[in-house]
């Protein structure tokens, strides 16, 4: 079982905020002394990244003349990938960056920039029960129903599961002194809800095939489907960067076989890990990724680019990437 690191709380108080400079002047930052002689680069990235890495991939490839490899699973086990089974790849990217900030530092890195934000949604086919009735402000009354079936990721290995679970528990919590529904309510969507697949992206497949009424998950995903889907209140997406939203967020909590997991923001994190055997190439990904055109491919696949990006503060962030960031020790009410 994964033990938190104890100097590092997921949520950090208004007095503990602080921000440093730019990051082109990072004590930090490392030049890229390396030759990129390496051919090719090996990629772990949550599920939910695969559309964008994969319009960015062939750009890569003949910009560079390498090969990329990408490895598409939940953020939870790509981490482990490096950190129990003793994997190498040149680049992690995570929808959840506090995995590699608890999880990856400092046996496996010594430092991650935080790169987009997304938020989560409610998607449905057009003859799911309830589908001619659902609305922002009823959601929760149709996915309470005894006939439907609501699916989300697993908790254990991909963080839009537990997110997907965190955000049905916000909704019993006050938010401004009001909440959007009661307690029975949440009981009853929760026994509604299954975990039918391992990451996000299988869940559309199970949805149209029938065999899921609702399907929880990112934003990102559900604006590229052909399907309808509901925009979840700021009440429970975990889009909201302030400190009233996080304190908020905070109230949920999910435990699983591979930790237990607190609400917060949505933030993606990416980093050039130390066992990397071609990090120069990583580097080279992450400048692309945090610049154009990657950011503009970020949009078009629906997550919300972080401009500019910002990496940590300490640790040998490469130079190119160090160059077009923002070092900070926080973003909002997030510790870094």
């Amino acid at each position: 079982m994964w033990e938190q690191r104890s100097r590092r709380g997921f949520l950090t108080t208004a007095g503990t905020l602080g921000v440093a400079g730019l990051a082109g002047c990072l004590g930090g930052a490392s030049p890229d002394t390396e030759t990129p002689e390496s051919d090719s680069l090996t990629v772990f990235h949550a599920g939910s990244l695969a559309p964008p890495f994969d319009a960015a991939e062939s750009e890569f490839e003949d910009e560079y003349g390498v090969s990329v490899n990408r490895e598409a699973q939940g953020s939870v086990a790509s981490t482990k990938k490096i950190t129990e089974q003793g994997r190498t790849a040149d680049v992690l990217g995570v929808s959840d960056f506090r995995l590699l900030r608890d999880r990856l530092l400092p046996g496996h890195g010594d430092w991650y920039a935080i790169f987009a934000t997304n938020a989560m949604s409610l998607q449905y086919r057009e003859d799911s029960p309830g589908a001619d009735q659902i609305g922002p402000d009823n959601w929760w009354e149709i996915l309470s129903r005894d006939d439907v079936t609501v699916g989300h990721s697993d908790p254990a290995i991909d963080p839009g599961g537990y997110r997907a679970v965190m955000a049905m528990q916000l909704g019993t919590e006050k938010l401004g002194g009001e909440r959007l529904y009661d307690e029975e309510t949440y009981q009853k969507i929760r026994a509604n809800m299954t975990v039918p697949t391992g990451t996000e992206t299988k869940l559309e497949g199970q949805l149209k095939a029938g065999k899921l009424d609702y399907a929880i998950y990112y934003r990102s995903i559900a604006t590229q489907s052909g399907l309808p889907h509901v925009d979840l209140q700021p009440h429970v997406d975990l889009s909201k960067f302030t400190e009233e939203y996080a304190r908020h967020y905070a109230k949920a909590e999910v435990e699983t076989s591979a930790g237990t997991f607190t609400g917060a923001p949505i933030a993606y994190g990416v980093t050039v890990p130390s066992v990397a055997e071609a990090p120069v190439r990583g580097a080279q990904w992450i400048e692309r990724l945090i610049t154009e055109p990657g950011r503009s491919i970020l949009e078009e696949n629906g997550l919300i680019p972080k401009t500019p990006a910002l990496v940590t503060q300490g640790g040998e962030v490469p130079a190119r990437v160090a160059e077009t960031a923002d070092a900070k020790t926080s973003v909002g009410p997030l510790e870094l």
